[in-house]
Formats: C-alpha cells, sequence, structure tokens
C-alpha cells in the first residue's frame, strides 16, 4: 500500500491483477456515441369514463432521439416484438454499438415506441385484456440458444448470439430480465396498436417504419392506415405465415386477413375475411389473380430473414404473399448476401452492424431517389 498526499491510497497490482482489472475496464468501454438529445411523450390515450374518476388507456410510449446533426429527410419509428420494449435496439447486452447507435451516426432521428398496455405504456387492468409472459424454455428455445435444442431443421447453424444463450449466463440472464408481459390477443394489440400508431405519424410524419416479429403486422396496418406517412417499411423476420401459425405451437388459424389479425383495405373491397379466397400453388405454378393491398402498392418493403432463425422456413410465404398482392417487396435472406449464423433476434446479434450497414442502409440509400 502507498500513500499518495493525504487524501487516499491505491494497492500495487501484480501484473496478472492489472492485466484483469485492465480487461475488466476495456470490455465495459464502448464504441463512441453520436451526440444526441433525448425525449419522450405519449399518443393515443382516452379516458375510461365509467367510473368517478377516469383512467387512461392505451396510451403508447414513445422515446424521441434526435442527432445533433440530422441529415436524413425521414426520422426512423421502430415497433419491437412481443415481451420486447423499444430498448431492443436502443442499446446492447454485450455493451457495444447498437443499431440506434448506428442510425443516430448516420443522420436519423430516431423514435422508438413502447407497444400499448406493455412496459412503460401502462396496462390497465380491467379494461386491457389478459397477458402472457415468456419462460427461460421459450428464449432460449427461440432466440438465443437454438442450436442446442433444434426445434426446425435451421436452428444448428446458429452462432452469432453472445454468450452460450442460457440461464446463468450474464448476457442471457441480462437479456431475459429485460422481457415483459405481452397482452394474449393478437387482434387487441393490433387494434391499440393502429389506434396510437396512427396519432403518432400523424403528429411526426412522414417516417420510415422499422419493425420486428409480432410488429410485422403492425407496419403493414399502419402503411394501410396512413399511406401517404409511411414512405417504406423494413421488415424483420414479420410473423406469419399467411392464415396460420407455424413451426411453433399453437400450429392454429391466425392472421384471417393474410398478414394481419384485423381489417385492411383490399383491392377489390372485401368486407369480411371470409370473402379471401386461399390458392395453395407451388413455387413455379401461376396463381388466380389475386387481390390488392391497395394502401401498401405505392410503400417499398425490405423484408430480412436470417440463416437460424424460425422464420427461414416459412417467411418466404409471406413476402410471396405480400408481393402477389402487389406489394413491392425486397425480400433478403442473409445466408444468400454472405451473412451467417443469426437467430430471430439479429440486430443484438454479434454481427448486428453487418446487418444493419450492408443489408438495411444499403437498401434506404437505394430507395432513397423513390421516397
Amino acid at each position: 500500500m502507498r500513500r499518495i498526499g493525504t487524501s487516499f491510497a491505491v494497492d500495487v497490482l501484480s501484473p496478472v491483477a492489472f492485466g484483469s482489472v485492465l480487461g475488466t475496464l476495456l470490455r465495459g468501454i464502448r464504441t463512441a456515441g453520436t451526440l444526441h438529445t433525448r425525449s419522450y411523450f405519449y399518443v393515443g390515450q382516452t379516458y375510461n369514463t365509467t367510473a368517478p374518476s377516469a383512467v387512461a388507456h392505451g396510451q403508447m410510449y414513445v422515446e424521441h432521439l434526435t442527432p445533433a446533426n440530422v441529415t436524413q429527410p425521414y426520422p426512423l419509428v421502430f415497433i419491437h416484438g412481443r415481451e420486447m420494449t423499444g430498448t431492443n435496439i436502443l442499446a446492447t447486452i454485450d455493451g457495444e454499438q447498437s443499431w440506434a447507435d448506428y442510425f443516430l451516426a448516420q443522420g436519423y432521428e430516431l423514435y422508438l415506441v413502447d407497444q400499448p398496455a406493455r412496459a412503460r405504456s401502462a396496462y390497465q387492468a380491467g379494461l386491457d385484456g389478459p397477458q402472457s409472459t415468456m419462460t427461460t424454455f421459450d428464449v432460449e428455445s427461440r432466440f438465443t440458444a437454438v442450436e442446442l435444442f433444434n426445434l426446425w431443421p435451421q436452428a444448428a447453424l446458429h452462432t452469432q448470439w453472445p454468450g452460450n444463450g442460457s440461464v446463468g449466463d450474464p448476457i442471457f440472464d441480462n437479456f431475459y430480465a429485460a422481457t415483459v408481459p405481452s397482452l394474449v390477443s393478437e387482434e387487441e394489440s393490433s387494434m391499440k396498436i393502429r389506434a396510437a400508431g396512427s396519432v403518432l405519424l400523424d403528429q411526426i410524419g412522414p417516417v420510415i417504419l422499422l419493425t420486428h416479429s409480432q410488429s410485422g403486422q403492425f407496419g403493414w396496418l399502419l402503411g394501410d392506415a396512413r399511406p401517404n406517412l409511411v414512405k417504406a417499411i423494413v421488415a424483420l423476420e414479420p410473423i406469419g405465415p399467411p392464415f396460420i401459425n407455424a413451426v411453433l405451437p399453437p400450429i392454429v388459424a391466425a392472421r384471417p386477413f393474410g398478414v394481419t389479425e384485423i381489417p385492411m383495405v383490399y383491392s377489390p373491397p372485401i368486407n369480411s375475411a371470409d370473402e379471401l379466397q386461399r390458392e395453395v400453388v407451388s413455387v413455379d405454378a401461376n396463381a388466380s389473380p389475386a387481390r390488392q393491398l391497395a394502401n401498401l402498392v405505392n410503400i417499398p418493403v425490405l423484408m430480412v430473414s436470417s440463416e437460424a432463425s424460425y422464420h427461414t422456413v416459412y417467411d418466404n410465404c409471406t413476402a410471396g404473399y405480400l408481393q402477389q398482392a402487389g406489394v413491392s417487396v425486397t425480400y433478403v435472406k442473409l445466408p444468400e448476401v454472405g451473412i451467417h449464423g443469426n437467430g430471430h433476434m439479429m440486430f443484438l446479434e454479434m454481427n448486428r452492424i453487418d446487418i444493419v450497414e450492408n443489408v438495411v442502409q444499403q437498401w434506404l440509400t437505394n430507395i432513397s431517389s423513390l421516397l
């Protein structure tokens, strides 16, 4: 022990101990971020007036990040998936550069939401429907350690999750701690996000939507509700396939309007989901002329699937349905562009910057003249 001045003391460390401390410090150093301001607000609340004192519900939390130098003409709005929150792209569980960091550096304003009745968007018991929670088995077998469970053929190819993806690993434990209860009903979630999301777009639009998993259907709904305010949609493994759940239980009918739980505008118009005639065709066969998703036909869409996710089994069906319905979809399978080993949570995995820079941002740059 050595005294320095009269106020404190330090231990003289051995070379081994010093190396250990230095390694710990270096692991805690993140890539320098982009100077930006942060604010938040709420949209979409209504008041329950059946009681003597009203209660607000249906509100949606919106976090707004603005870089010091905004260079992109349209902000990005990120909508997370089931059991997740807007923190999915805000920061990373391994402390390295996040997608939010990347987009801010590219000059984008960002709006990160928590779905209504989820996380910082208050859930009101008695007004909002029942909730569900993912178990550690659900998360390990579907997202973080899928190669250990092999619930679908491509799961063995998963290599990009930081850490071992299992309970007890600090990265897994931190990720699982961030999961939150979600509404059970996809119909209820869809109605709430369409209501609150439309208010948000009216307030800040036009925008580019970035969706993931469960929220994929919300991108289609908001494009349908506000076609003049949605300039493009980036859909990361959107919920699918059309009309039925697949791979993971329960394998039951779902999304009666094709890719959504609630109605969208088709041409010719329909009065109910029963009017959508379903025809299964082989890849090289010609299908009958399909109804068009009238409000989405002028919105360019990038759809991305990873190599080892359960979505790789059926995302081509979702892309094909949208294309048949007149939507301009660029469908990118990551292994076909040399990006391997990813699961469903690609934006949290080790090669996330490769994906956002060489797939997402490259596509946005390529279509910028069309927006």
